[in-house]
């Protein structure tokens, strides 16, 4: 296990962080406002999303189990006004189921049984990553802390590199490879590094500090943020070097 993983108490704070955050940046805008970092939405989709998907986690907390999802709702209290209580409303009760009972198991029917405590953590960043969404719309400043930040990295590579994850987003088998590698070196020096190595069989990393055939290099945010698609490499306060087309590629296949 990656030793750097948040510890439960850590996460749940975060998630209630992020979504005051995100409730603060969607406050008095107008719901229709086209979300540039998630084609086809709209901020009330956005907050709509979070909301239910907050609800839902709660849901299956309590009964232990899940159904397979691809997709959640993305209804919201029609007031805009209603949207920042009504976020951390479902933020604070998944907290507080959680927190009743958090070395309870829930049932994925690809996944198995699973820790809560991993749901948790899932609901965190997608949280943080929609949170950014909601500023980068709204103009407002964005802010993730770095431990949290990092978090996030590596929990979405223990998400691709699960079996599972080819069997709901095939594309995801393209980036396996012979071998190539792809580093991420942020510049904060508390922070360790990821190394992506694209095996024929699998995608495998791990947290180390050397660079691969591609590398990019800059404050954990930015990585973050780049990996997650919501900042263009180009954009962001790092550099890339390397094989900057091994970038474009896994960039492409890991948008959804």
């Amino acid at each position: 296990m990656d030793d750097t993983v948040l510890g439960a108490h850590r996460i749940a704070e975060a998630l209630r962080e992020h979504t005051g955050g995100m409730a603060g940046a969607v406050a008095g805008a107008d719901p229709d406002t086209a979300v540039p970092t998630c084609p086809d939405w709209t901020l009330r989709d956005l907050v709509g999303h979070i909301g239910q998907a907050h609800r839902w986690a709660a849901g299956f907390f309590r009964a232990g189990e899940t159904d397979l999802v691809t997709e959640l709702p993305r209804t919201a209290p029609g007031a805009p006004e209603d949207w920042p209580g009504w976020l951390r409303t479902g933020a604070d009760d998944l907290v507080r189921v959680f927190e009743a009972d958090p070395d309870r198991t829930v049932a994925h029917p690809l996944m198995g049984p699973r820790p809560a405590a991993m749901w948790l953590r899932r609901m965190l960043h997608d949280t943080v990553v929609h949170h950014a969404d909601a500023a980068l719309t709204a103009g407002v400043r964005y802010g993730v802390a770095a431990d949290v930040a990092a978090d996030g990295i590596s929990e979405w590579l223990g998400l691709l590199s699960e079996p599972a994850a080819a069997e709901l987003q095939p594309r995801l088998a393209e980036l396996r490879g012979r071998g190539e590698t792809l580093s991420l070196r942020p510049s904060e020096p508390s922070v360790p590094g990821w190394v992506i190595t694209r095996a024929p069989d699998a995608i495998r990393w791990e947290r180390a500090d050397r660079d691969g055939d591609m590398t990019i290099a800059g404050p954990v945010r930015d990585l973050l943020l780049v990996f997650a698609r919501r900042l263009p490499p180009d954009g962001a306060e790092a550099k890339v070097t390397g094989d900057r087309a091994l970038l474009d590629h896994w960039l492409a296949r890991t948008a959804f």
